[in-house]
């Protein structure tokens, strides 16, 4: 599940995504095959964490599994 990461909160990519150019046309991030394509990996914030990412429009996303 991808969520977004906002100073102190976390978002739903369903309120964010849903009128974003980039979205696929359910309104969610590309993402497929463990790629976000509307966007690119920053890497990890720390070790043992999950990959971090920036999508097109500037929020900060991460994979919650």
């Amino acid at each position: 599940m991808l969520v977004i990461l906002q100073k102190e909160q976390i978002l739903s990519t369903d309120s964010v995504c849903q009128n974003c150019l980039w979205a696929n046309q359910q309104g969610s991030p590309r993402w497929q095959g463990g790629k976000l394509s509307c966007g690119h990996c920053l890497g990890t914030s720390e070790p043992r964490q999950p990959q971090l990412y920036e999508c097109q429009m500037g929020f900060r996303l991460v994979n919650i599994v």
